[in-house]
């Protein structure tokens, strides 16, 4: 759901950008060496989709408050990640005007 409700966020601030984006979620990655870690999300621009990792996105957290509303916040955020790296836009570019409070 929290990755549901950040789509169509992002869907009604970038119509145009996000029209043909697609998002999918998945239980984990295909195994690939990373020096960096696990992948929380893979981003296929030939086909214009975002895949998220879902077991990689709750178990590697590290929350500092472990409650509905902190764990719904990070996935959001991974999901607003993903998806700037897909149009190549910075991710707090992407939440319009919603974080701005100047």
């Amino acid at each position: 759901m929290a990755v549901a409700a950040a789509v169509d966020y992002l869907r009604e601030a970038w119509p145009e950008e996000m029209r043909t984006v697609r998002v999918d979620v998945a239980g984990m990655p295909s195994y690939r060496p990373n020096p960096i870690g696990l992948a929380r999300w893979q981003v296929d621009p030939a086909r214009n989709r975002v895949i998220l990792y879902r077991l990689p996105i709750e178990r590697l957290c590290a929350l500092h408050k472990n409650d509905e509303w902190h764990r719904r916040s990070y996935i959001e955020s991974v999901t607003v990640r993903a998806v700037a790296e897909l149009l190549g836009k910075d991710p707090w570019e992407l939440p319009a005007e919603r974080f701005r409070h100047f």
